[in-house]
C-alpha cells in the first residue's frame, strides 16, 4: 500500500471528526442565538418539529398551541420563530418594512421557467409584478367579473335543483364540500381563461384536478417549509420523472396545457384582445410565460381558498339554528323590501346586509383559508419590536389559526362561531378585530390580489343558496372531514337539500 493511500485512510477519521465538531458547534451557536424565545426543545436544534407537524397535517393548529403556551413570539426551528401578533405581521409587510420574503416562498414557484407574484422574493420585481396585475384583479379592467360570478351562481342553483332535491320519501345526498369546489373552480377558470371548465355543468372533477391537488398539497407544504426538499423536488431528475406537463390528460398538467393554449391566443400577430383579467395582464406588460404562470397560480390558490371559506362558513351556518334563522330572516326581509335583485343578488346589495357580512367575517376568522407559514426574514441588522430584539436574518412565520384565536382580540369565546361579535363590537375594539381578521388575506405589499374576487363570490353564494333551498347536515357527529396542509383539504360534507317555500 502506497503512502498516499495510507494517508487517505488515516485522514478519514480526522475529517469525520472535524465534520462532527463543526456540526456540534454550529448547532450550539444556532441554539444560543434564539435561546430567549421559548418553544419545543427540539426546535432549537432541528426543523424536525415542523417536519413531523407537516406530515400529520397539524402544523396550523400546533403553532397556535405553541403560541398559546409561550406567548406571541415562539421558536419552532433553529432559525424560525412563529407569531400570532397582528401588529408584528403588519410591521413586516408594510410598504417601508426592511423585512423580506424568506425561502418558504421558493416552494411556491409552480413554473420552473419563471416566478409568480407569490414566489418572487426580490421586492423590486415583486412590486412591479403586482402593479401590472392589480387592475385585472380589482375589476377596473375586468367589467365582466361580477357577471361571471352571477352565471356560476345560477349554474350552482341549477345543478342542485336538477339532481339533489330531496323530498319526504326520497333522499338525494349532496356532498357540499365537493360542489363548493366545483363552483369556485368554474368561477376562477372563467375569470382566468374566459370560460369555465365545466365542473358544475358536468357535475364532475374535470381533468381530475381536485383529486390531484389533494395529493399534491402535503408535498407542496413540505417543499415550502423545507428548502432542501424544495431543492430536490426542483432537480432535473425529479422534474423529468414526476413534474406535470402540458401533454398530460389529467391533473395539473392538463390545466397547464389549457393555460398555455388560452394564453397563446392573446399573443402573436392574430392575438385576441378582450376586456378580462388576462387581457389586463397582457396590456400591462406581462410576458406570455408570466401569464401562464399567474393563471395557474390564480386557479390553485384562489379556488381552493375560497372553497374552504364557502363550505366552512356554510357548515357553521346550517348547524347553528340561531344563526341559520337570523340569516334567513335577513334575506327574506331584504327580498320582501326589494333590496335583493333577481335572479342573483348584486355585490353592493350583499354588502348592505349586516348579518350576512358578520357571518362571512366570522367564517373567515374561524377557518382562515390559507395557513402556510409564509415566513419573512428580519433585516441583517436585526429589529426591535415591542421591546423585543429579533436577531438579523431570523425567519418569522405566520400562524393563521393563532392570529384568529387570540382572546385579547376577539374575547374568551374565540372557538365559537358567533357572528354577533362583529355587530356588538364598537370603536377601537371593532377596529382591532377587523385589522386582525383582514390578515387572512395578508396585508401591505404582500396582500392577496384575489381578495376582491373572493368576496364577490362569498357575498353572493350564501344568499343564492338560502333564497332557494333549505339545508340540513346528514352526519352531525362527523359533519365534514378535514386535513390541513397549507390549505384545508375538506371532503364528505353531506347535506340534505329541499326547496324553500316561497
Amino acid at each position: 500500500m502506497g503512502k498516499t493511500s495510507e494517508f487517505a485512510i488515516s485522514a478519514v477519521p480526522i475529517l469525520l471528526g472535524l465534520g462532527l465538531t463543526w456540526y456540534i458547534i454550529n448547532t450550539i451557536c444556532s441554539y444560543l442565538r434564539l435561546r430567549q424565545f421559548k418553544g419545543p426543545t427540539i426546535a432549537g436544534f432541528s426543523n424536525i418539529w415542523i417536519f413531523s407537524s407537516t406530515l400529520r397535517g397539524e402544523l396550523n393548529e400546533r403553532t397556535a398551541e405553541i403560541l398559546k403556551e409561550h406567548g406571541p413570539l415562539a421558536r419552532i426551528g433553529p432559525n424560525i420563530l412563529v407569531t400570532n401578533d397582528a401588529d408584528l405581521l403588519r410591521h413586516m409587510s408594510g410598504a417601508r418594512s426592511t423585512y423580506s420574503r424568506a425561502a418558504w416562498y421558493d416552494g411556491m414557484r409552480l413554473d420552473p421557467r419563471v416566478n409568480n407574484v407569490i414566489s418572487e422574493r426580490n421586492d423590486k420585481r415583486h412590486n412591479a409584478l403586482r402593479a401590472k396585475m392589480a387592475s385585472g384583479y380589482s375589476g377596473k379592467e375586468n367589467p365582466g367579473l361580477e357577471q361571471s360570478v352571477d352565471d356560476r351562481c345560477e349554474d350552482l342553483v341549477g345543478l342542485i335543483r336538477k339532481k339533489y332535491i330531496s323530498s319526504k320519501t326520497v333522499l338525494r345526498t349532496l356532498d357540499f364540500a365537493q360542489i363548493s369546489q366545483y363552483f369556485t373552480m368554474d368561477v376562477l377558470t372563467d375569470v382566468a381563461f374566459g370560460a369555465p371548465f365545466g365542473y358544475l355543468a358536468g357535475d364532475e372533477d374535470v381533468h381530475d384536478y381536485i383529486k390531484t391537488i389533494r395529493a399534491f398539497m402535503p408535498v407542496l407544504e413540505l417543499q415550502t417549509n423545507h428548502p432542501t426538499i424544495n431543492y430536490l423536488m426542483g432537480s432535473r431528475l425529479v422534474q423529468a420523472l414526476a413534474a406535470p406537463t402540458a401533454k398530460d390528460r389529467t391533473g395539473m398538467g392538463a390545466v397547464i396545457g389549457v393555460a398555455q393554449k388560452v394564453v397563446a391566443q392573446r399573443f402573436g400577430e392574430k392575438k385576441i384582445e378582450r376586456d378580462d383579467m388576462l387581457g389586463s395582464f397582457v396590456r400591462h406588460g406581462l410576458t406570455q410565460q408570466e401569464c401562464e404562470s399567474e393563471s395557474l397560480l390564480q386557479i390553485m390558490a384562489g379556488a381552493d381558498s375560497t372553497a374552504t371559506a364557502m363550505r366552512s362558513t356554510f357548515l357553521h351556518i346550517i348547524t347553528n339554528p340561531s344563526v341559520y334563522q337570523k340569516l334567513n330572516d335577513e334575506i327574506a326581509l331584504a327580498l320582501k323590501e326589494g333590496r335583493i335583485s333577481s335572479p342573483v343578488i348584486r355585490d353592493a346589495e350583499a354588502r348592505a346586509l349586516p348579518y350576512l357580512q358578520a357571518c362571512i367575517k366570522e367564517g373567515l376568522r374561524i377557518w382562515p383559508p390559507l395557513t402556510g407559514l409564509m415566513t419573512k426574514m428580519a433585516p441583517p441588522e436585526g429589529d426591535h419590536f415591542k421591546g423585543v430584539f429579533i436577531p438579523g436574518n431570523t425567519e418569522i412565520a405566520y400562524s393563521a389559526w393563532g392570529v384568529q384565536r387570540r382572546t385579547g382580540t376577539y374575547g374568551e369565546d374565540v372557538d365559537m362561531f358567533r357572528p354577533e361579535r362583529w355587530l356588538e363590537a364598537t370603536g377601537e375594539t371593532l377596529q382591532k378585530m377587523e385589522r386582525s381578521q383582514e390578515l387572512v388575506f395578508g396585508s401591505g405589499r404582500y396582500g392577496c390580489l384575489g381578495k376582491s374576487v373572493a368576496f364577490v363570490e362569498l357575498n353572493k353564494v350564501y344568499v343564492q343558496l338560502l333564497r332557494n333551498f333549505d339545508f340540513a347536515i346528514l352526519n352531525p357527529i362527523t359533519p365534514m372531514k378535514t386535513r390541513c396542509n397549507g390549505i384545508h383539504l375538506q371532503k364528505d360534507m353531506f347535506v340534505r337539500v329541499s326547496e324553500r317555500a316561497q
